[in-house]
């Protein structure tokens, strides 16, 4: 197994996310929704030319950032004058839609519920809390359809956690690659992931 380096010492360090960004062609929805209902704090704006070195064909465009929490923000590019991108909208609903969305942390379950009720008064959907492994979560999407989480920590992550993710990506790599050229099913991955979960207990016990 290869497990992940000292990164203290071999790598510059991330310092969590400053912000996600996303376009959007509904710039009253999304503030009444963002600043309005959710209550999120407006830091910074920023309003521009078409820039870049196709200014010509680059609109006008307005920027603007919601605060977070922990120095993190969300920001959405409104785009003058354009009309919405069905690429944008194309996977709503499905899987590969509901994989690309922003989760925000809360403290606690309480804190979710707490959440759960605000996200109703936008006359938002909001998924009753689910518990999954070492999250709870809850689910919702805003006026663009954009897929949101809140989630919390159940239990904190601990050493053997990172056992387990390290020799759960492995298995993943060495049974998929790429493009997955040879057909493997997930059943091929979990064979794998269990050879390699006994190789790791034989050199353990050698240690």
């Amino acid at each position: 197994m290869n497990l992940p380096p000292d990164l203290t010492e071999s790598f510059p360090q991330l310092r969590g996310v400053h912000h996600t960004a996303f376009p959007t062609w509904k710039p009253r929805s999304t503030v009444e929704f963002y600043r309005d209902g959710l209550g999120l704090r407006v830091p910074h704006a920023i309003t521009a030319k078409g820039w870049g070195r196709a200014a010509d064909e680059h609109p006008d465009f307005l920027h603007f950032f919601f605060e977070a929490g922990e120095n993190s923000l969300i920001a959405f590019f409104y785009y003058v004058g354009t009309q919405p991108n069905p690429a944008f909208t194309a996977f709503r609903g499905q899987y590969l839609g509901l994989a690309r969305h922003t989760a925000w942390t809360a403290r606690d379950v309480d804190e979710l519920e707490r959440w759960r009720s605000v996200i109703k008064r936008t006359g938002a959907k909001v998924t009753p809390v689910v518990r999954h492994e070492t999250l709870a979560s809850i689910y919702f999407q805003d006026p663009n359809g954009y897929d949101l989480e809140i989630a919390c920590q159940l239990r904190p992550l601990e050493e053997i956690d990172v056992v387990d993710a390290n020799l759960t990506i492995d298995a993943m790599v060495e049974t998929f690659g790429d493009e997955n050229p040879d057909g493997q099913t997930i059943q091929d991955m979990w064979k794998k992931k269990a050879e390699l979960v006994r190789r790791y207990m034989e050199s353990a016990k050698q240690e």
